[in-house]
């Protein structure tokens, strides 16, 4: 049998047990997987251990921590210097980053190529917006907290090198309001998420200058932002889709498998049920 496993610390609830097991079971294949919590002072003397598995996750605080012990990275990893998936293989262990993959195929029906509004920019945040510029996005609206003005500056500088085309502007939050309207918001911060459930990111006056909505945020399954969005008859995506596609994209990985969008989409249907059962959300 061959061992998978998630390293981060703290793990807490993951759900990364059951995605991945889901995934294996669809194609018969005799793996199990695991949690591995791992403190950041002793992740090189796991480097024995990790190279027995035939593959693992990586979640904070090692994404970044973990390349020094790579042979090789992807052109997904060292475009933002961030693994959260490894193979092993013929002996050498290549990271990859397929949180990308797993954002793009959640957001496919969405127009990530028009006028974008992203909420944070910390590290999921940074990937989104390169993958919305990336794709096209026409003029890129970042909103931030005045303290994270320093990472937004930084991010549009990136920008500037590598999506010359698309139009940055940033916004401090608090203080100014992102103006017109947009195709996609895209949320990146933690505001909404349990156990904090009755908060949301932005205005409702703002959510209704939004064609679409995608919130990165699982737990709840349908954030404030989401519910707004949908009351309003935009479409709106969690980020258990992400959960999900980013797992898919690992055993694409790992094994060449490929799932249909139905088997996926049952997969983010039992992972949105389970978190709702485990966590439920208490109404005003």
């Amino acid at each position: 049998m061959r061992s998978y496993t998630l390293i981060g610390n703290p793990l807490g609830h993951s759900m990364s047990p059951m995605i991945h097991d889901r995934l294996f079971a669809l194609k018969g294949r005799d793996a199990q997987y695991s949690l591995t919590a791992i403190p950041t002072e002793e992740l090189a003397e796991k480097q024995e251990f990790l190279h027995t598995l035939s593959g693992y996750n990586i979640t904070i605080p090692h994404k970044m921590n973990i390349i020094p012990h790579l042979d090789e990275l992807d052109e997904t990893a060292k475009r933002y210097n961030s693994v959260n998936c490894v193979a092993n293989r013929d002996g050498k262990a290549i990271g990859y980053n397929t949180d990308c993959e797993g954002f793009l195929r959640s957001v496919q029906d969405m127009p990530l190529d028009g006028r974008v509004l992203l909420i944070g920019c910390g590290g999921v945040g940074r990937m989104m917006a390169i993958e919305a510029a990336l794709h096209g996005a026409s003029e890129l609206v970042i909103m931030v907290l005045p303290a994270d003005m320093p990472l937004a500056q930084a991010l549009c500088d990136e920008l500037s090198v590598m999506a010359a085309k698309t139009v940055v502007t940033i916004v401090q939050s608090g203080i100014e309001e992102a103006s017109g309207d947009f195709d996609l918001l895209m949320n990146a911060c933690p505001v909404g998420m349990y156990p904090k459930t009755n908060a949301c990111p932005v205005s409702d006056e703002l959510i209704g200058r939004c064609g679409h909505v995608f919130d990165v945020i699982y737990n709840p399954t349908e954030t404030l932002l989401m519910k707004k969005a949908r009351a309003l008859g935009k479409p709106a995506v969690g980020g258990a889709a992400m959960l999900v596609w980013q797992a898919v994209r690992a055993h694409e990985i790992w094994d060449g498998d490929t799932y249909t969008n139905e088997q996926v989409q049952e997969i983010i249907r039992e992972l949105e049920e389970t978190v709702n059962r485990d966590f439920p959300v208490q109404e005003d």
